[in-house]
């Protein structure tokens, strides 16, 4: 896995999923935030069910995790998929739950590059960082346009951004499988020490999402009000995982029991 010495993991559903606590999650980055830069940016994603179905579609998503430096249990089902198989997952380490946890962990100043959500919303979400955590700097902002990751123009105007400010942590909010492909075709090129993969945790920290009430999280319901907020983007999504996850459970069994 990846180009740093990583975590010990587990194998499921063909992800090697680190075996991690929130803590050791936070100490790993805030470490690697600290370091000099030894290589190539190493980066950070975050898998729930949604990631496992489409592991098992598609090769440059699988790819991106095959060069991942740290591989967080996002989703509850798979923690508890994980030990149903004897493959012991410390606790759910969601995205949305690390970033400001690395952020309120930091006692060195931190530098932060937040890449995407919709225009203006990582500026509001700045403010929020800088009133909320004042060991956490953040030093660039930039909502790239739709398709820049396709359009060879925007994606050198988008990593040249990111390259003229000094950074240590590049937070990236692009939605999956987008932002894991894109952070894996470039990571080699990125300035920053870490990126994460963070889907829409720019959002919630700007406040323009509601992250579900903590129970809601610790029975593994988060997806259930994620879906009534945004049934339109997410009630076909969960729809297909829902048919296509017992499938993975069986096969995974299958070999388990083999």
């Amino acid at each position: 896995m990846g180009q740093a010495v990583c975590p010990e993991t587990v194998r499921l559903f063909g992800m090697q999923i680190s075996r991690v606590s929130m803590t050791q999650a936070v100490d790993t980055l805030l470490t690697w935030c600290a370091s000099p830069r030894d290589g190539a940016c190493k980066f950070v994603v975050t898998p729930n069910v949604d990631h496992a179905v489409m592991f098992q579609e598609r090769a440059d998503f699988r790819a991106a995790y095959e060069n991942a430096s740290l591989v967080l249990a996002d989703g509850l089902p798979l923690v508890i998929s994980a030990r149903a198989f004897g493959r012991n997952i410390p606790e759910r380490v969601a995205g949305s739950d690390v970033v400001p946890a690395v952020f309120a962990a930091a006692t060195q100043p931190l530098r932060v590059f937040l890449l995407g959500a919709a225009p203006g919303v990582a500026d509001e979400a700045a403010s929020r960082i800088h009133a909320q955590w004042p060991n956490v700097r953040v030093v660039g902002t930039l909502s790239p346009p739709l398709g820049f990751d396709v359009d060879p123009v925007e994606n050198a105007r988008t990593l040249a951004a990111i390259n003229a400010v000094e950074h240590d942590l590049l937070l990236v909010g692009l939605g999956a499988p987008r932002q894991e492909i894109w952070v894996n075709k470039h990571y080699r090129e990125l300035p920053s020490k870490v990126a994460i993969c963070g889907g829409a945790t720019i959002d919630f920290l700007a406040g323009h999402r509601q992250r579900s009430p903590v129970w809601m999280r610790r029975c593994g319901l988060e997806w259930l009000h994620r879906v009534g907020s945004e049934p339109k983007r997410l009630a076909r999504r969960y729809a297909r995982d829902a048919c296509v996850f017992p499938r993975l459970l069986w096969r995974e069994w299958r070999h388990a029991t083999s």
